[in-house]
């Protein structure tokens, strides 16, 4: 749905009218994370570490009130979200807030230059044997607990921040629509399976094996006197652009781009799309892309201004009802074969500098997958829906291919539906059955510790997703107020023309 499609939601059957009863109290807060240099940089399966600055992280919380329920959104600049630390987050929400935990959504923006909340989580391992737990700590990605806990302590902090500071504001919701600067990064070749990134100008190449999702979902809030005080973003693109060292990566422009245009000080809060197989890479241009910062700048530059577009043409009031429903599905992983699993011991046992990287690394994480099935063969995967007014957030707790998000939407009663990837927790990768297939292929759809769910996983939480917004009944537009009554024509404007 293009923008201009947006303003004529009402022709289209959606309730516009701003008269929706109620006032909706909102705040808006930040809080810092930037993790320390030396602290690993998570996003892959090995140890990185960070050796520069490029730009604060932050934990960015709106609040929204009706007078009913109360709710809270929370974007963080970072790679993903352990379970336990949402869960511990939660409880203290709840206990210096009163905001009950399926009305907290926490969603990362998978910042590949964060800090380090994953792969391996503390103490995960410690029962494991010797052999793994020198796999898991010493050759793996790992958080760390420190900033786990600093992580913990400042989402707190943003979310108590914005409810102690809610107040009255007028509030907008609108849809923007950018498709430059996202791509699938999954491509159908001619030897009949897919590949992720296949690299420019390969020859093999035939089209992309999945869609985008352009759009730019917007809440904003302004204060009496027209300022910007806040605004929720929601897109669909991995946030690996790299713009060199701790970064929030894209997100950083996009707020930038936002801040620049409307309020130094506004609260950009940004809610990541299902972008489990999108990206700033486009494997099919036939020109040399940019790199790092300018890339950076090219995708939250282009995401903010549509967004910045969004805000200027809507109309402000309330937005109500608030509300929120959560649940918990158990799904089970996906167990590699008894002789996958032998071959992969004796691989992983080998120095890693013998073998082929790929080969060794996919080795050591078939081996971490076998201990955590014995110990969790089944995941916790948490599915949540929070309502405000016209706008619904459904979320999941997986790098979620882009087909489910847009299956969501089109499943959804709500004129606008945010699809939020790796809230609540982290599942991975969960690719479309069809990825999994004998067409299929790239490292998403690899056995890993970190990507294990079932092939029915995404349909399961995908149909859950749908199942929760259809619980809610949208709720209305602001809209402008009538024209003034036809007096008479303007008189400059209604004189015959001269020619002499």
């Amino acid at each position: 749905m293009r923008r201009r499609d947006f303003f004529s939601l009402p022709l289209l059957g959606f309730p516009a009218s701003g008269q929706s009863g109620g006032v909706t109290r909102a705040g808006f807060a930040e809080t810092d994370i930037t993790p320390e240099i030396g602290m690993e940089q998570p996003g892959g399966y090995g140890k990185v570490f960070h050796k520069s600055l490029h730009d604060p992280c932050k934990v960015r919380a709106a609040v929204f009130d009706d007078g009913r329920k109360t709710a809270a959104l929370v974007g963080i600049d970072a790679l993903m979200i352990p379970r336990k630390l949402v869960l511990e987050a939660r409880a203290l929400i709840q206990s210096r807030c009163g905001i009950a935990g399926d009305a907290v959504m926490i969603g990362a923006s998978h910042s590949h230059s964060s800090g380090p909340t994953g792969m391996i989580q503390p103490g995960e391992f410690d029962g494991s044997p010797a052999f793994v737990r020198k796999l898991a700590y010493e050759r793996s990605s790992c958080a760390d607990a420190r900033y786990l806990e600093l992580c913990t302590r400042r989402i707190v902090e943003a979310v108590e921040k914005a409810w102690r500071g809610r107040r009255e504001l007028k509030l907008g919701a609108g849809l923007g629509h950018e498709d430059r600067a996202a791509f699938n990064r999954r491509h159908r070749m001619k030897n009949g399976l897919t590949y992720t990134h296949p690299r420019y100008g390969n020859p093999d190449m035939l089209d992309y094996a999945g869609p985008i999702d352009p759009q730019v979902g917007v809440i904003a809030a302004w204060d009496e006197k027209g300022k910007l005080v806040g605004c929720v973003v929601n897109y669909t693109c991995h946030a690996t652009t790299s713009p060199g060292g701790i970064s929030a990566n894209w997100i950083y422009y996009l707020e930038k781009t936002i801040r620049g245009a409307m309020e130094a000080d506004a609260v950009v809060v940004f809610l990541q799309g299902a972008s489990g197989d999108i990206t700033q890479v486009n494997n099919k241009s036939p020109h040399q892309a940019p790199g790092g910062d300018q890339s950076a700048r090219l995708v939250g530059g282009r995401v903010g201004a549509e967004a910045v577009k969004v805000m200027l043409s809507m109309t402000s009031g309330t937005l109500v009802p608030v509300q929120s429903s959560s649940t918990l599905l158990k799904i089970p992983r996906r167990k590699p074969a008894p002789e996958k699993l032998k071959k992969a011991m004796e691989l992983a046992a080998r120095d890693p500098g013998s073998a082929d990287p790929t080969e060794w690394t996919f080795a050591k994480e078939t081996v971490l997958l076998d201990d955590i099935i014995r110990r969790e063969p089944v995941a916790d995967v948490e599915v949540q829906a929070i309502q405000v007014g016209p706008v619904v957030y459904v979320s999941n707790p997986a790098e979620y291919f882009c087909q489910f998000g847009l299956d969501i939407k089109k499943g959804s009663p709500f004129p606008i539906t945010s699809v939020v990837e790796l809230a609540n927790g982290c599942v991975g990768y969960v690719p479309t059955e069809e990825a999994l297939g004998p067409g299929g292929g790239g490292y998403e759809t690899r056995l890993t510790a970190y990507s294990n769910l079932e092939p029915a996983a995404g349909r399961k939480i995908a149909n859950a997703g749908i199942a929760l917004a259809r619980k809610f009944k949208p709720g209305l537009f602001p809209v402008p107020g009538p024209a003034p009554a036809f007096r008479e024509a303007w008189t400059y404007g209604s004189v015959p023309p001269e020619v002499k």
